[in-house]
């Protein structure tokens, strides 16, 4: 992976930050910027120019001068103090991808540092030092400030890292790998903490398993349709022409490819006298095209904050500034964050609504709680309450973190975003919605076969036998736990959606 400032996408960081065989390299057009810009900032310094965060404390600090014997002892104070993050580790994956986001940033050129900083990091990643990150204490303002210092931590030779599923002291790999600390100039470690690398990483490893959802989530619906008799009339194309939004269009034509023109199921009640079904079948379309529209925003939010300058100050050598600003503050990933959070707590709600229908007789020709022998066996009544119990638990998690803001920094830094706990609390809610589809899935599957010897669709009969293939028919009551774990890890590793677009194609999103 070359990093060059520009170029990252939730593709590519998702496949660099959990494929540990990737190998890094800074591009040589990047290098030249970092250099440019860190000739400009010591030409300052040899003049005795006064820059903040160069030869000045930080913060509330920032009208106190440090005189240039003391310039890299207040780099590595700044690492040390600022390093106060509380809480579990961030997995190792999730910081990979802070650290290759972190490399982008200060690729692009403008943060006034040596590309010295830049290799040490790619040193790292490519040997496999990857340092512990605590989960909690960023505000999300001056950037990711008690994390991102933890990663600078280790870059220095200091803090944790992870040696496999262990965690170590720095200095124990860095020795075992005959690898050498960074020792930090002006400016520096400033400049490894300043940004939204942290709420950015954690959002986009979580948008790349969110666009998997959203074409699940259609499969899903239809399995359900089917399971309930539902009328495939709510997809025509002419309907989405109407109301033309992108992700309205998708899901009819998802569905429509699922479910086909008409199935052995779909024949068997033409006549049957209903008008229409509820809304959590007829308004798939809207609901989880709403939920794709929100997925392309937010990546398009993302995708700009991980290929952007978030460093204070800003040193643009061909017009002669240095740039006090405050481009390391999250309020555009706190939006994206919170919004997303709220989609995808909607797209669960609607799963759990079918589920409901499915074990409700008074809404299908199907056994109370989809079993039969109903009293003795209590079926899937405890699986719909899970189900509910886990889009109630994202409604207290969907509440956006973004509309909070605490004064910090002795009232400095007065305004906050919030967006590292908007995206911690997104991971969450991901989490919740997976397990949603895996129970509906599990209580689909279920209501087709009890709708035998009628079938639904082919392509979605191969989905139903994927499934069954590890998760059997239940004829009476068992551990429902073990399968719906079961269809969940068919979810998170990618097998069912590469069994899926196997079958059909690759499905919209």
């Amino acid at each position: 992976m070359i990093i060059d400032g520009q170029s990252i996408t939730v593709e590519n960081l998702f496949k660099a930050a959990t494929d540990y065989k990737t190998k890094f390299e800074l591009d040589p057009r990047a290098r030249k910027k970092m250099d440019a810009s860190r000739e400009y900032i010591e030409g300052k310094l040899a003049k005795g120019e006064v820059m903040y965060g160069v030869n000045t404390g930080f913060g509330a600090f920032s009208s106190v001068r440090i005189s240039d014997a003391e310039i890299e002892t207040l780099q590595k104070n700044l690492i040390r103090s600022h390093s106060a993050g509380v809480g579990d580790f961030f997995s190792k994956w999730h910081s990979r991808a802070m650290m290759i986001l972190r490399a982008n940033a200060l690729a692009t050129g403008h943060s006034g540092i040596r590309s010295v900083l830049v290799d040490k990091i790619i040193e790292f990643l490519n040997a496999d030092i990857i340092p512990c990150i605590p989960s909690q204490g960023s505000v999300g303002a001056s950037g990711d400030l008690a994390p991102l210092s933890h990663l600078a931590l280790s870059l220095i030779g200091e803090g944790l890292a992870w040696s496999n599923d262990q965690v170590v002291p720095v200095t124990d790999l860095l020795a075992k790998k005959k690898i050498k600390p960074l020792e930090l100039k002006a400016k520096e470690g400033l400049s490894l903490i300043n940004g939204c690398q942290v709420m950015t990483a954690i959002g986009m490893l979580t948008l790349h398993q969110v666009s998997d959802l959203l074409k699940i989530a259609d499969v899903s619906g239809a399995l359900t349709l089917e399971a309930l008799k539902g009328s495939r009339k709510a997809f025509d194309p002419l309907i989405s022409a109407t109301r033309p939004h992108a992700g309205e269009a998708k899901t009819a034509r998802n569905l429509n490819r699922l479910l086909l023109e008409t199935s052995p199921i779909g024949e068997s009640h033409l006549g049957c006298g209903r008008v229409q079904d509820a809304y959590s079948l007829r308004c798939m379309p809207a609901v989880h095209g709403a939920v794709k529209d929100t997925y392309h925003f937010v990546k398009k939010v993302l995708e700009t904050e991980a290929n952007s300058s978030t460093d204070n100050p800003l040193v643009f050598p061909e017009e002669g500034k240095i740039l006090s600003c405050g481009n390391f503050h999250g309020m555009p990933v706190a939006f994206s964050q919170d919004y997303v959070g709220i989609a995808l707590s909607s797209l669960a709600s609607i799963s759990e609504c079918r589920i409901a229908k499915l074990i409700n007789p008074a809404m299908s020709d199907l056994p109370a709680f989809l079993i039969k022998d109903g009293g003795l066996q209590s079926g899937h009544m405890i699986v719909q309450v899970a189900a509910a119990s886990l889009v109630s638990e994202n409604k207290v998690l969907a509440h956006p973190a973004s509309v909070d803001t605490i004064p910090t920094s002795a009232d400095k830094e007065d305004h906050v975003s919030m967006g590292t706990i908007a995206a911690r609390k997104g991971t969450q809610i991901l989490r919740n919605a997976q397990n949603v589809f895996a129970m509906e899935l599990l209580s689909a599957t279920q209501g087709l076969d009890l709708l035998a010897p009628l079938k639904t669709s082919e392509p979605l009969e191969a989905i139903k036998g994927f499934i069954r293939s590890e998760v059997p028919y239940a004829e009476k009551d068992r551990v429902f736990s073990y399968d719906i774990n079961r269809i969940f890890e068919m979810i998170q590793s990618r097998r069912l959606i590469t069994f899926i677009e196997d079958q059909v194609g690759e499905l919209e999103v």
